[in-house]
């Protein structure tokens, strides 16, 4: 090795011992000292990718969420390739914590730096891999809380909802594929709880290994989190706390029509916001931020006396800090019962509290929520509600044997139970209301909970566009590399991040996809998301 390439190695292995992390593979020793001629080694312009992605989260079930990393990766390979990039030249990892990720890149850039400094291939590089230009696509592994973790794999978190794991899940389980020995699992939950407590250099270690990234003349774009005191050149956030909140809530008002009825038949809401106690009492930013984003939704409807809550739980006074009136424990299934029912207090067996709309947060509490209204005796389904469709419509529109149509939406400013007839029986119709299956929403399309959308005994969930965000990134990577500035696709936009140096860094947003059963055969169906069979047909 020339004299000049030993001092870049040896500068660039000073500056990894510096972030604190130790190198784990081969690195300059096992280089050779032959130079490569002037052009004489041709590279495509797309350069390459790496991936560092974390391990599927643990849910507290084994309900199990849609969109998990295992499903991401492949997504984005894929349409790597179609953009032009050698399947050589794209490399993927996964870890199973911060820490560990940030070894993992580290490793890579001092190995491919080595590598360009040879101009010879190092031990863990590719046949026929040309890497002239490097993007690394990191989705860092923040620890997330027990509630936080109902929402999916892709949940973006700003600096103040990343934490670490505080607890463990008292009624959890492992998902199908990632089930394991009990007490393994018990025991490596408590190692990696201790280590959480005792590391507080996480973060700070990933934020020196992206930046030697950057220092070696690579490029970085984060997914789903940001990462303190680091600039990337872009960001792709997936679904933040705000928006799951926001489209539940907008969706819910679409549907009952609150922009149109009047105070006079003003509909009965209810949000319940799962949280995660922490051990040192501090709040559970993500579910803060989740309320406000409903909240900012729903609060004017409060206002304006079209919606209230049967519980009191909820007020035209209620303010966005006030999100713990309507937060309860998410540790064990029988919270999501007991909670609805103490909501729903009955004065008897025969009489019900009238609800038309429940935001349930996740589809996880979506499935307690329709079980606990199910035991109390309200019966019927989304589809009784304007604007109606009819089930046998529902299930034809998603086998494709027929397109499906809309009913006349009646006058939302009369309330039923004084229409027509009703008004000569008001005491069977009002009982009949009362009884009336609600809207209920959720999110992270939860496979084994979808048939409920189908039944119409969930109303709508929402999801991440994977397949969508995995072309817009692999665009994104091409221009990076290939110099071009970052001014697509279409919901690329300029954002700031509390605690992250730098700022109006490109920022895309995919949008967020809401699923109800008159659209769930060509938003998950068709593109390959799920199969009849998920749906229950």
């Amino acid at each position: 090795m020339s004299g000049r390439r030993m001092v870049s190695c040896l500068k660039l292995i000073a500056a990894a011992m510096a972030t604190g992390l130790l190198l784990t593979t081969a690195g300059c020793a096992s280089t050779d000292d032959t130079n490569t001629p002037d052009g004489g080694t041709v590279t495509q312009s797309t350069g390459a990718v790496a991936i560092f992605t974390p391990s599927d989260g643990i849910t507290l079930s084994q309900h199990t969420p849609l969109n998990k990393w295992a499903k991401l990766v492949p997504d984005i390979t894929s349409e790597l390739k179609k953009q032009g990039f050698k399947s050589a030249n794209i490399t993927t990892t996964t870890s199973s914590d911060l820490a560990k990720q940030s070894q993992d890149i580290q490793d890579y850039v001092v190995n491919h730096a080595v590598s360009a400094q040879s101009g010879k291939d190092s031990a863990n590089k590719k046949d026929g891999a040309d890497e002239k230009e490097i993007t690394l696509i990191v989705a860092p592994a923040a620890e997330t809380q027990t509630s936080t973790r109902q929402y999916g794999d892709y949940v973006s978190q700003t600096s103040g909802t990343a934490t670490d794991r505080t607890g463990s899940d008292e009624a959890g389980s492992t998902d199908a594929s990632e089930s394991t020995d009990t007490s393994e699992s018990a025991n490596a939950s408590s190692s990696d709880n201790a280590s959480d407590s005792t590391d507080t250099q996480s973060m700070p270690r990933m934020a020196n290994a992206l930046q030697l990234a950057k220092d070696s003349g690579m490029h970085v774009v984060l997914v789903a989190n940001p990462v303190k005191d680091f600039t990337p050149d872009a960001f792709v956030e997936l679904s933040t706390a705000e928006r799951i909140g926001q489209i539940q809530a907008s969706k819910l008002a679409d549907k009952l029509q609150l922009d149109t009825i009047s105070k006079d038949n003003p509909k009965a809401v209810e949000i319940l916001l799962p949280y995660t106690a922490s051990a040192d009492g501090s709040d559970d930013e993500f579910a803060k931020e989740a309320f406000a984003g409903a909240w900012s939704v729903l609060q004017p409807y409060f206002k304006k006396g079209t919606a209230y809550s049967p519980s009191g739980l909820l007020t035209a006074d209620t303010t966005d800090g006030q999100w713990e009136s309507v937060a309860f424990k998410i540790d064990k299934d029988s919270r999501i019962t007991d909670e609805i029912t103490n909501r729903l207090k009955q004065k008897d067996s025969a009489s019900h509290t009238r609800i038309d709309g429940i935001i349930a947060m996740n589809d996880y509490v979506a499935s307690g929520v329709v079980d606990a209204l199910d035991h109390l005796g309200y019966t019927g389904s989304a589809a009784d509600i304007n604007p109606s469709i009819t089930l046998p419509g529902i299930v034809g529109n998603i086998t494709g044997k027929q397109d499906l149509h809309r009913k006349k939406v009646p006058d939302p400013i009369k309330a039923p139970e004084n229409d027509g007839d009703a008004a000569n029986d008001g005491s069977a119709s009002e009982k009949a209301r009362d009884t009336q299956w609600p809207i209920i929403t959720g999110y992270g399309a939860y496979v084994d909970e979808l048939p409920q959308l189908v039944s119409g005994h969930q109303w709508m969930t929402a999801v991440e566009d994977r397949k969508g965000a995995a072309t817009q990134l692999a665009q994104m990577c091409l221009k990076i590399n290939q110099g071009t500035a970052v001014k697509s696709p279409q919901n690329l936009t300029k954002g700031t991040y509390p605690g992250v140096a730098g700022k109006n860094m490109p920022t895309l947003r995919p949008d967020l996809v809401a699923v109800s059963a008159s659209n769930l055969k060509s938003t998950l169906i068709d593109p390959g998301y799920i199969t009849l069979a998920d749906a229950g047909m």
